[in-house]
């Protein structure tokens, strides 16, 4: 059954790089992402409009990869939950997370009983389609499946130590985005509402050692919050790379042209 070094080493303290998915899935979207440094992917089921089929292909595609997938469900519900990881996800972005009590269910979701309440399918996606005991199989799963939680409201601030509190949890993703609405300064993350709160969720994981994950839509953000105490970054999302290195790149030709003389 795989492990997940991504998850040991944040908990060791180190930095981890990746992207998210919202558009563009292929067969050679993991691999792609590999060559590209990412050590995980978050598919965001809850923006796209992924199916469950989808979600299976790539999971199944970063198998036997040096990159770890984890999902963002459609809703949080125990039964997206249960059925990601029985296809392999290794593990979940919960959106919206606002009080410890919805940590900890969250992380019962993700454990089989008597720690949690997952219902039980071996043999599957989830374990390699293993042959181990039940027990090792068990354990295999509880010691790779990362739990994430997004801090994306005003409330989840003001309970992001008691939320990073619970055992169970590994990371505190920003959600600078709904943040910033829930904050009543849309889009405005330099505001100084939202660097308060970025400060909250740095000083909730550094409390209880956890890791405080982030989206950098831009370089010079992605140095910014490294420096300040993220540890788990995702660089961009497929839409603004693929859109940013076009417009780059055509840009710069049509400049190269003009310096030329011609047309």
């Amino acid at each position: 059954m795989r492990s997940n070094p991504v998850k040991t080493a944040l908990a060791n303290g180190e930095t981890h790089y990746g992207t998210m998915v919202f558009e563009f899935l292929s067969a050679g979207l993991p691999k792609i992402l590999e060559n590209a440094g990412s050590s995980f992917v978050f598919y965001d089921m809850e923006h796209s409009g992924f199916s469950m089929e989808e979600m299976k292909i790539q999971l199944a595609l970063c198998r036997g990869l040096n990159i770890v997938p984890l999902v963002r469900p459609p809703d949080t519900t125990y039964q997206y939950t249960a059925s990601l990881l029985d296809l392999g996800a290794m593990g979940m972005l919960f959106q919206m997370c606002e009080t410890a009590e919805q940590a900890e269910e969250f992380v019962k979701w993700t454990r089989y009983p008597p720690a949690g309440r997952r219902g039980a399918m071996f043999g599957g996606a989830h374990d390699d389609y293993s042959s181990e005991s039940v027990p090792g199989i068990i354990d295999g799963a509880h010691e790779r499946t990362m739990v994430c939680v997004l801090i994306e409201s005003a409330k989840g601030l003001a309970n992001a130590e008691e939320i990073m509190s619970i055992p169970g949890i590994d990371v505190a993703h920003l959600g600078h985005g709904d943040l910033s609405l829930s904050l009543e300064v849309p889009g405005d993350t330099a505001h100084p509402k939202m660097q308060e709160g970025i400060d909250t969720i740095l000083e909730a994981c550094e409390t209880h050692g956890k890791t405080a994950a982030c989206l950098a839509g831009s370089v010079e953000t992605g140095i910014e919050w490294v420096t300040r105490g993220f540890r788990m970054i995702s660089y961009s999302y497929d839409i603004g790379l693929m859109s940013s290195a076009l417009q780059t790149g055509i840009d710069q030709i049509r400049a190269g042209v003009t310096e030329n003389g011609s047309h």
